[in-house]
């Protein structure tokens, strides 16, 4: 798989995919969907501002992989901290994620909603692959998207820093998480050239 972003003329880039990436591509963003679940508004349509108002979780969520997506935003885990301090933490980070993660949240959604609808597009118009040409905006969502899917991939193979990376270049092939670790480095290079191509 050795797709890479280029950028297009005006903002944008474009990537040539085959069919087995696109439905790759494409089932992990389904996958993410389904882990980051419904939105308020799918759950319960309403007023439109009290769901610009609606609290969400105020705790951390026991999945590992959203834990990932959505940290604390108060404290280092790399730093000890005193109980006092922890507490404290505690409080100032329930209240922030209760104001924010639907949000959060709902962007990651749309994000990988824009992926599946232009792949599903581009699966639509041709046989064997095609190249997917993104405007600005789209490739700021597929840049969120492709972060996202890495994040979840990372966390689900324990990756922590890059130590754990190159550890991963050094899997015997039959490793049952070679599959895993492979879409996890292709995702990267993918990520990399599209952050270059919205480099000014």
């Amino acid at each position: 798989m050795s797709g890479h972003f280029e950028p297009l003329p005006g903002g944008g880039a474009a990537v040539a995919l085959d069919d087995v990436e696109i439905s790759i591509i494409r089932s992990l963003a389904v996958q993410l969907m389904e882990l980051l679940g419904p939105g308020p508004d799918e759950e319960a349509p309403g007023d439109p501002l009290a769901e610009l108002f609606a609290e969400g979780p105020s705790e951390p969520p026991t999945d590992p992989v959203l834990r990932r997506l959505f940290p604390d935003a108060y404290g280092d885990p790399e730093e000890p901290a005193s109980p006092k301090d922890t507490e404290e933490q505690r409080a100032h980070s329930a209240e922030f994620r209760r104001f924010t993660e639907n949000d959060l949240r709902a962007g990651k959604r749309d994000n990988a909603l824009a992926v599946i609808r232009s792949l599903d597009e581009l699966a639509a118009a041709g046989e064997g692959g095609a190249v997917l040409k993104l405007s600005a905006e789209g490739s700021r969502q597929w840049l969120g998207a492709l972060n996202d899917l890495r994040l979840a991939i990372g966390s689900r193979l324990e990756i922590d820093d890059e130590d754990d990376t190159d550890l991963l270049f050094r899997l015997p092939d039959e490793d049952p998480r070679k599959p895993m670790v492979m879409a996890y480095l292709w995702l990267g290079g993918l990520q990399e050239t599209l952050v270059t191509t919205l480099m000014p």
